[in-house]
């Protein structure tokens, strides 16, 4: 970005009819007049000149140029090293040559700057000087890397595999959905989408982005329960260099890839508290700091949340931000279960059957008729990701080109469910039972007052009485201090 210009050039011989030379005073002039950032540099590579565009961007003194320091302080630190290889290689080959650095401006914003350098010789070919040009190509640079960056999110999710391409089903339910769909995608507000797990949620999410001003540009997926606590402000809005452990390289959040575009928060219930504040301000505020970074970085993303969670309950738990999940519902999304369309099951085992039997090259001609009545019969509390898992199956197996389904199959579902409910019940009954009668040892067996085992709770007295009922407590022996 800065020119460099080298010692002095011997005086011509004096041609009579030759047009009268400027002066140096008004070439020094006329650079200073060209808003490009000039520089002359000796052939030896040290600064000569600095016009006075380059002074006036970077606040730089003609005497700061003679500093040590002068290039860390012009030039982004991890750019230094990079402009001291190409100078070096480019002045030993001796021809013009170029290269993208970012340039500190006065009031310490770093701009892309290409930097074209080209030598000035004599007659008999030595290199007198080093001029240098840079001319401003942020906005360029900047372009690019959104482009880049949308391109790399595109991969990531092409990549992936969504739960099916489309949207199948004519059901009066998913048709009232859709509705909201359609109205909704065209403004920029925030959508919560709300559903069981395998539900598509993140299929109504991309349709709404679809149809959406925003569809040119990026949709980035985010599974905030898939990735650690630790990492996910890393993940949503990226990190510097240094940050923390590994970071050996600064990386753009989902945030940034999704400039301009549209991020979807999957499983948005399951963010830690401090990760919830960061997404509020991003909400609020549009904008952000990378881990480790102090630059507030400003973003134009709208936000599509969804979570199988009852959020309204988990603000009441204090697990969720009671200001972040009214910022996330400005317009609410329920999607229904499976089980309350099942007018869709017919439709979408179609869908299922065409889809695997291309990809497994089976040949399936029609579906049994039983199979069909155990379809409908089943309650689907995996939904449509357990209807596809199933007729995934049903293709491999199928016999005769004739797709069959197994009645067992749900009866062991419904077996390792219903255990695994048992276990789950056991479980948080008894930390239901531990957590009380800690507070009643602490309150030696007084349930009221300010004292009581329900403050400590921080329970209606009524509410606990009733618990200590049911989990058959024995409050009384509390009170002597015994356990």
């Amino acid at each position: 970005m800065v020119a460099e210009t080298c010692g002095h050039v011997a005086p011509p011989e004096v041609d009579t009819q030759a047009k009268p030379r400027p002066h140096a005073a008004e070439l020094e002039q006329i650079l200073d007049t060209i808003p490009q950032l000039i520089a002359a540099i000796s052939a030896a590579g040290r600064v000569l000149y600095l016009n006075r565009s380059v002074l006036e961007y970077s606040g730089l003194r003609p005497e700061d140029v003679q500093a040590e320091d002068f290039r860390v302080r012009l030039f982004h630190p991890e750019d230094v090293e990079r402009l001291h290889e190409a100078r070096t290689h480019g002045f030993e080959r001796g021809e013009p040559f170029e290269l993208e650095m970012r340039t500190r401006r006065h009031d310490g914003v770093f701009r892309w700057f290409l930097i074209y350098y080209k030598p000035l010789k004599d007659a008999r070919g030595h290199i007198l000087r080093w001029y240098a040009t840079g001319t401003d190509i942020d906005a360029r640079k900047r372009a690019e890397d959104r482009i880049r960056s949308e391109n790399e999110a595109l991969r990531e999710e092409v990549d992936r595999t969504s739960m099916f391409e489309d949207i199948v089903g004519s059901s009066s339910s998913l048709r009232a959905v859709l509705l909201e769909v359609g109205k909704v995608a065209v403004t920029d507000a925030t959508v919560l989408i709300t559903g069981e797990t395998g539900t598509g949620k993140e299929l109504i999410a991309r349709a709404i982005h679809k149809r959406s001003p925003r569809s040119a540009r990026a949709f980035v997926s985010v599974n905030c329960g898939a990735i650690p606590s630790a990492l996910i402000a890393s993940e949503l809005f990226g990190h510097e260099r240094g940050a923390f452990s590994g970071a050996l390289q600064q990386r753009q959040g989902r945030f940034e890839l999704a400039d301009g575009g549209t991020i979807f928060l999957d499983e948005v219930g399951e963010l830690p508290f401090d990760a919830q504040a960061a997404l509020l301000r991003v909400l609020q505020e549009r904008e952000f700091e990378r881990v480790g970074g102090s630059r507030p970085i400003r973003v134009d993303v709208r936000v599509i949340a969804a979570t199988n969670r009852d959020l309204q309950r988990a603000v009441t738990g204090n697990t969720f931000r009671a200001d972040l999940f009214y910022r996330l519902n400005v317009f609410p999304l329920g999607l229904p279960p499976l089980r309350e369309r099942r007018a869709d099951i017919p439709l979408l085992v179609e869908y299922f059957v065409d889809r695997f039997t291309k990809r497994t090259g089976r040949k399936i001609t029609r579906i049994c008729e039983k199979s069909f009545g155990i379809l409908n019969a089943y309650s689907w509390p995996g939904n449509i990701r357990e209807l596809q898992n199933v007729i995934e199956r049903s293709v491999i197996l199928a016999e005769a080109n004739v797709l069959t389904v197994d009645e067992r199959w749900f009866l062991m579902q419904s077996a390792v469910r219903q255990v695994g409910e048992l276990a789950l019940g056991d479980d948080l009954a008894a930390h239901e039972v531990a957590r009380i009668e800690a507070a009643l040892a602490a309150s030696r067996g007084r349930v009221a007052g300010p004292s009581g085992a329900a403050a400590r709770l921080g329970v209606p007295r009524s509410t606990l009485e009733s618990k200590i009922r049911l989990l058959q407590i024995d409050k009384h022996q509390f009170k002597t201090g015994r356990t």
